[in-house]
């Protein structure tokens, strides 16, 4: 990608990573020791883990950030309870100290694509990610994630079908021996949803889909971009959407490359 990326970890209940973590909150506080030291649960852990963090950004995280370079890509790592964005300011404050570092930030909220086979756990996952959109109040990128796993023919069609408009963008995704081309951008068609919510639902849940289905449609911006990690096109994809959102590289120098010009002779 032709550039220099540091993935920083802000889950104290992390394990296992499969990449190099640059900076690591577990440095600073981990959820275990929270938990056997506070005699907290596991979310009530958490919130003390994040709060603890904002305590701590200027004299842990800014110092660490300012070793790295003006044109690095910093990825957060965050956890992904939704309680941290809907009810407790931390990661918003999070955000705003970045900005006020002069970062260029853009929230990236990834769906499982599971989610698309059932309707009531799509809707849910459009209303996490709304909240997180309104809360953060940042470029916003939805990426629904792990396209990669839905291999069967049933699985693609039951997508295509699922409640999605084609736009004129489109990406290809070949599972098994079928081709199927679907929209980059994957908007929801509220009218199918609210068919489907209703025939899912007992009778007297009718006004509640459809003021669900209503603010989906308000606030259009809650679109999805598939990501496939089997398709380099795929990953291309997402990434140009997210550098859209920060100008990732409009300040650059444009590099021209050394040309000689043929000899007429």
């Amino acid at each position: 990608m032709r550039r220099t990326i540091h993935m920083v970890n802000l889950d104290p209940a992390a394990e296992n990573f499969d990449y190099p973590v640059a900076l690591d909150i577990r440095e600073l506080i981990s959820l275990d020791d929270v938990m056997e030291e506070l005699g907290l649960g596991p979310n009530g852990g958490l919130i003390y883990c994040m709060e603890h963090l904002e305590e701590n950004l200027d004299d842990w995280l800014t110092e660490e950030l300012d070793n790295f370079l003006d044109n690095d890509y910093i990825v957060f790592d965050c956890p992904g309870q939704i309680e941290l964005f809907s009810h407790v300011p931390v990661l918003k404050n999070f955000v705003e100290h970045l900005k006020h570092k002069n970062f260029n930030v853009c929230a990236v909220y990834l769906l499982d694509s599971q989610f698309m086979t059932d309707v009531t756990k799509f809707i849910s996952g459009c209303m996490a990610s709304l909240s997180a959109m309104v809360q953060l109040e940042l470029p916003h990128v939805n990426i629904l994630s792990k396209m990669d796993l839905m291999t069967s023919k049933r699985d693609i069609e039951e997508f295509v079908l699922f409640h999605y408009l084609l736009l004129s963008v489109h990406l290809a995704l070949y599972t098994n021996a079928y081709i199927f081309v679907i929209g980059s951008y994957l908007n929801p068609e509220p009218r199918v949803l609210l068919s489907e919510l209703n025939q899912r639902m007992a009778p007297q849940f009718g006004k509640l889909n459809k003021a669900l289905i209503e603010l989906v449609d308000q606030y259009s911006m809650v679109s999805f971009v598939p990501l496939d990690l089997r398709k380099e096109s795929s990953i291309q994809y997402v990434l140009s959407q997210i550098d859209n959102s920060i100008q990732y590289g409009e300040d650059a120098d444009v590099k021209v490359k050394d040309f000689d010009p043929e000899d007429d002779d």
